[in-house]
């Protein structure tokens, strides 16, 4: 799972189908946090959730309110659960001169709940510190959904490829050959999957959105290993282009098979 974001997305979305219980949300957040807060992001938004405004220094309620707000969210005929997870140059999806947009960007992930055209709720995931993550709710105009321009298939097709193109990348960009202990780049991916893993998938979810999503992130602890290890590292302006044109398609290519997959997982369980 790549964010506490998509978890809530999947998981709440499970349990307003009926498929999870409201522990299983909490469990599923819990891998992520060991506490985990709710507070307003305004104080228009706090009056109207009986929340704290988080800009008074009033530190969030526990996670169960958190449930609260998603379930009046979700009550209007229509409303959906909408993962955004934006990046650089692609803010599609948010609510755009908003401060949820602003908070989103720079979180690079949150949720929005509601009827799109019509206002509703977004969350954003905050660290607090290394053991508390805090979801600020905003109110918010959903935008209208326009059509993804990934269908599973193709997005389930396009992993399988990027688990290609990333290992080829990983290889241009390192100097030195793949070696064992700690300079093995292999173990070092091992050790990203495993940070992935310790995220479990509600039982209801499409197999075919699981795979995807299982695949994403191989292809994500690929190129993480590419970005971060010293033999990759870019030393100059010409190669930090370089650097960026390998592997910002890639990345670009995981986010929106992500979306995809979970969109078409949380779509059926809500």
């Amino acid at each position: 799972m790549c964010s506490p974001s998509a978890t809530l997305t999947l998981w709440a979305g499970s349990w307003l189908a009926g498929t999870s219980a409201p522990d299983d949300v909490l469990a599923a957040l819990h891998a992520w946090a060991p506490r985990h807060t709710i507070a307003a992001g305004d104080p228009v938004t706090g009056g109207r959730t009986d929340l704290p405004w988080t800009s008074r220094g009033e530190s969030g309620t526990g996670a169960m309110p958190l449930l609260k707000v998603i379930r009046e969210a979700m009550a209007p005929a229509g409303a959906q659960l909408r993962l955004v997870l934006p990046a650089p140059g692609d803010v599609r999806g948010l609510p755009v001169g908003t401060a949820f947009a602003a908070d989103a960007i720079d979180a690079e992930e949150g949720l929005l709940l509601g009827v799109p055209g019509e206002p509703g709720t977004g969350l954003i995931p905050q660290w607090d510190d290394d053991e508390t993550l805090q979801w600020t709710v905003y109110g918010v105009d959903i935008p209208r959904i326009t059509a993804s321009d990934m269908s599973l298939g193709e997005a389930e097709y396009t992993m399988r490829e990027s688990v290609r193109d990333a290992a080829d990348a990983l290889m241009r960009l390192h100097t030195t050959s793949i070696g064992t202990g700690d300079d093995d780049p292999r173990e070092q991916i091992e050790a990203q999957l495993a940070a992935y893993a310790r995220h479990a998938y509600p039982d209801s979810i499409p197999l075919r959105a699981k795979r995807i999503l299982d695949t994403a992130d191989h292809v994500a602890a690929i190129l993480t290993v590419a970005q971060h290890e010293p033999a990759s590292a870019p030393t100059s302006a010409t190669a930090i282009g370089a650097h960026e044109s390998l592997l910002r398609p890639l990345w670009n290519t995981i986010r929106e098979a992500r979306l995809v997959a979970v969109h078409a997982a949380a779509g059926r369980n809500g």
